[in-house]
């Protein structure tokens, strides 16, 4: 898990002139929220922003607020981030003020390691499933979840309730779901079917 700073600054004056006016002056809206505080209307510089979003970790950075009155020296990580729908520039960012005593629930990209037996074979790889959510304390937030496929045979599915997980993290998914698949027919089941239609 990466920890980066953030510097923010306060804004008294909100709504979609103000948001417009800024994103002109190449700075991204946003919003920090958490228990027991009123949300907190902020702007960032575009080029911060994008510099926090950097790495494996991403939207799961940990990040301390520099400036911002009250704010400076929190602890927040991105919770929402609206992207120009053409462009996919920066419209608007949702900080979550975080204790880092208490677990979060993110979502985690799944990584997969190795060729599998099954590929090798002429099978077919599906990734049913790109991320998955996890529960976990702030310092424990993985980059990624890796699932090793290089024993994943034709026709055969890596589950959720199959992966291994770091310390201190556990997969809200459902344990039966399918995470990675290889798709096709097995060759003795290839070779079958063929002798019975000969």
């Amino acid at each position: 898990m990466q920890y980066k700073q953030l510097n923010v600054e306060l804004r008294s004056k909100t709504g979609k002139g103000i948001s417009r006016q800024l994103r002109m002056a190449d700075m991204v809206p946003g919003v920090v929220y958490g228990k027991g505080m009123d949300p907190v209307a902020v702007s960032i510089k575009y080029r911060e922003l994008r510099t926090a979003l950097a790495g494996e970790g991403g939207q799961n950075n940990l990040l301390t607020l520099v400036g911002g009155g009250s704010l400076d020296q929190s602890t927040v990580i991105i919770v929402d981030l609206q992207r120009d729908a053409l462009k996919g520039t920066y419209k608007h960012v949702d900080l979550h003020r975080i204790n880092m005593t208490e677990k979060l629930r993110v979502t985690v990209p799944v990584v997969l390691k190795g060729d599998s037996i099954g590929v090798k074979e002429g099978g077919l790889l599906d990734l049913a499933h790109h991320e998955l959510h996890v529960e976990c304390l702030p310092n424990n937030i993985p980059d990624h979840i890796e699932i090793d496929i290089s024993k994943l045979g034709i026709s055969h599915s890596i589950h959720v309730g199959e992966i291994t997980l770091p310390e201190g993290v556990t997969i809200l998914d459902n344990p039966k779901t399918p995470v990675v698949s290889v798709l096709g027919r097995a060759k003795e089941a290839e070779a079958t079917a063929e002798a019975t239609a000969a």
